[in-house]
């Protein structure tokens, strides 16, 4: 990273700016991604990047957020650990004159290009690769949100009272089976190895 907060590399044989991501990606990591509308607003939303090169995401249905990468080619992945910035992004139509938010700790300026679709029942989604051409690091250790780690998180609460008698055992063993599985759609390698290591300390799996 430069002292200025900029991150990327120099190549030496093109001479070329290779822009790195602001922050460690792995699994799916939570961020809020700005368009911009045709209103010339900039509009929030929540969106999932999948670690790697390049790195994607998905949009499903007909978006604010769709539409804007289609008509401008690019957003602002932003890396918040604000919950109600989340909230907002995620559930609401929330519009700013400018494409930061205040309570970003870092983002990247990326260029987006549509790479795939399909059909989820009756819902279409569309696969997106995510180029970096600008980031910038405000913290020097950014917030990132993966939801594969904080399951790592409630999973062991859930499977540390399986034998209390004050719990139904089947209402944890269904908490777990849904925490396995949102580890191993979002998390990385670490936390897929710490839900490993969970199931093999407890057996929760041979209890289902």
């Amino acid at each position: 990273m430069d002292d200025d907060g900029v991150t990327g590399r120099d190549d030496i044989e093109t001479g070329a700016r290779t822009v790195e991501w602001p922050v460690e990606l792995r699994g799916v990591t939570e961020s809020v991604v700005a368009t911009l509308g045709p209103n010339g607003l900039w509009n929030d939303a929540a969106l999932g990047v999948h670690a790697g090169d390049p790195a994607t995401a998905r949009t499903y249905g007909n978006t604010r957020t769709r539409r804007n990468f289609h008509r401008e080619g690019e957003g602002y992945v932003q890396f918040v650990r604000e919950p109600l910035a989340f909230v907002e992004s995620a559930l609401s139509i929330r519009e700013r004159e400018e494409p930061i938010m205040d309570a970003a700790d870092a983002w990247a300026r990326v260029e987006v290009e549509q790479v795939d679709a399909g059909e989820d029942g009756s819902t279409r989604w569309e696969e997106w690769e995510l180029r970096p051409v600008e980031a910038v690091r405000r913290e020097h250790e950014p917030a990132t949100t993966n939801r594969g780690y904080y399951a790592v998180i409630e999973a062991t609460v859930a499977a540390s009272r399986l034998d209390v008698d004050a719990y139904d055992a089947a209402t944890l063993l269904d908490r777990l089976a849904y925490f396995a599985e949102v580890v191993e759609t979002c998390g990385g390698e670490r936390e897929r190895a710490a839900f490993d290591r969970l199931s093999e300390l407890t057996g929760w799996r041979d209890r289902l």
